[in-house]
């Protein structure tokens, strides 16, 4: 018959070996997750706004694989930096939140380049829909509070080849 200081000490051994199982069955997932993430172009992209032109640089979402992941699992972003989802043709647009860690502002654009509407400060992983108030050309997604920071407004003209 074992002691109970020998069915501790195995035990022991079982929890340890079962967290070093489960930390790297999480560091596997996490990696496989930032492995699933599509390329993205780069691109640059101006606002021009009452207070001035502000430029950005930007990432490009064209493809259903790059605009389905987004900013998803990111845990900051620069502050000059966002991600513009491009439309094949002005449509209604509404995007969510879910598996976004940083809350953004979601600004809505006509196909002729001008700020339609803007959703800031969005909450992160909600599911609620933030959607445009009109047909759209594109989204662009920035850092939240930038759109007040810079006074970015709807009717403001949003220069990239997009509009073009």
């Amino acid at each position: 018959m074992m002691s109970i200081a020998r069915l501790q000490a195995r035990f022991d051994r079982i929890a340890r070996l079962a967290a070093a199982a489960l930390l790297l069955a999480l560091a596997v997932a996490a990696s496989a997750v930032a492995q699933q993430s599509p390329a993205f172009p780069k691109s640059a992209l101006t606002i021009e706004t009452a207070s001035g032109t502000h430029r950005f640089n930007i990432e490009l979402a064209q493809t259903p694989e790059q605009m389905s992941f987004g900013l998803m699992f990111r845990k900051q972003m620069a502050p000059d930096a966002g991600m513009l989802f491009v439309y094949e043709s002005p449509r209604m647009a509404a995007m969510w939140m879910k598996n976004t860690y940083i809350p953004l502002d979601m600004v809505f654009i006509g196909a002729d380049g001008r700020i339609v509407n803007i959703a800031e400060r969005t909450v992160p992983h909600s599911e609620a829909t933030v959607a445009s108030n009109g047909p759209v050309r594109a989204t662009l997604e920035l850092n939240g509070g930038t759109a007040s920071r810079l006074g970015i407004k709807p009717g403001d003209r949003v220069r990239h080849e997009a509009f073009k």
